[in-house]
């Protein structure tokens, strides 16, 4: 007998195994994008990719701050999304000053 669409011969619910977890390769990705938009940001829109590279660097090391079970280029993309945030704002203000010439 041939399974109809959408009627497949497994059962339900689907093994556990199949799901996604959130220790492995997603966090790694998630650290090693921030650390790109971080390294980015230091060249262009500093002001854009500095709380990408933050937001992506406290995502993958899992809301916390251990750096257990290689969570360094999260820290790192975390550390370098801060000072390029920080330098963004600080020109940032410095080119609204009265005497920048944009006024």
């Amino acid at each position: 007998m041939m399974a109809g669409f959408g009627h497949g011969t497994r059962r339900y619910p689907r093994s556990r195994g199949r799901t996604w977890s959130r220790t492995g390769p997603d966090r790694a990705t998630l650290g090693i994008i921030g650390v790109i938009c971080a390294i980015a940001g230091f060249f262009v829109l500093g002001i854009i990719l500095g709380p990408v590279a933050l937001v992506c660097g406290w995502l993958a090391m899992g809301r916390t701050w251990s750096g257990a079970n290689g969570a360094w280029p999260a820290l790192v993309a975390f550390v370098l999304g801060a000072i390029d945030t920080l330098l963004a704002i600080i020109w940032l203000v410095g080119a609204a000053t009265p005497g920048s010439g944009l006024f």
